[in-house]
């Protein structure tokens, strides 16, 4: 064996029937002018075992979709993924996954083709999405060496964007949630975080209709603005 052969990573071994899955995903396009409303959404909450982007992994996933204007209770997305060698981080007091839970999860191939399948070709929207982005597509790299290429919107810059007047800088989900004086029952497991973050992401659509942003690709491109605006340096 070379000398740097572990430096190499390695091709996820798949079955027949998996690699078939796999290739039957569909492919992604860009977003594009259809209205806000016309546009089905993923989103998508993860649990993880902590907030190193190289070094922790996706434990949960829950995910809701918003269609028609509103969140479609009929399609909603869930899994405990079973993790090998798992050392229990602090968070585990925050989001409740055991052991005795983790080791009673999906197969980690499984439940991430489960979960593309589910996704199908829709944008994903998450509050503080760069992290859930890479991690997903880290989980989705080692799993199934699968690219994830899909749009990822980021409702923690959605709501500073469309709604200034807050006055919420860098502010988390419970600080937006009271803002709007949301009901919110449950908190801090994927399922629920994802049904919360659907709950402001359709009063943000709402906003930024109010806005003259009507579609998915116009809101993406102010958000890119917006963010522009936030990293340059100030004088």
């Amino acid at each position: 064996m070379s000398l740097f052969s572990w430096l190499r990573p390695t091709t996820p071994v798949l079955g027949a029937e998996q690699q078939l899955r796999l290739q039957r995903l569909p492919v992604v396009t860009e977003l594009n002018e259809c209205s806000l409303r016309e546009q089905r959404w993923v989103v998508l909450d993860l649990e993880t075992t902590g907030l190193n982007l190289n070094k922790d992994r996706v434990l949960s996933i829950g995910a809701v979709v918003i269609e028609d204007g509103a969140i479609d209770f009929s399609q909603q997305f869930e899994r405990t993924l079973q993790c090998t060698d798992l050392k229990l981080a602090p968070s585990v007091l925050i989001h409740g996954l055991g052991p005795s839970a983790i080791a009673a999860g999906s197969d980690p191939v499984q439940a991430l083709l489960e979960f593309m399948e589910f996704v199908g070709d829709s944008p994903l929207l998450a509050f503080h999405a760069p992290f859930d982005q890479h991690m997903l597509g880290r989980a989705l790299k080692d799993h199934l060496g699968f690219k994830l290429q899909h749009a990822f919107l980021d409702v923690a810059a959605m709501a500073p964007l469309l709604c200034p007047q807050a006055s919420l800088r860098e502010a988390g989900l419970d600080d937006w949630i009271n803002w709007f004086k949301l009901e919110v029952f449950e908190r801090h497991n994927a399922s629920a975080d994802a049904l919360a973050t659907a709950e402001l992401a359709l009063i943000l659509f709402s906003r930024a209709r109010q806005q003259q942003i009507h579609s998915p690709l116009y809101l993406q491109q102010r958000l890119s603005q917006w963010k522009r605006r936030q990293q340059a340096p100030s004088f």
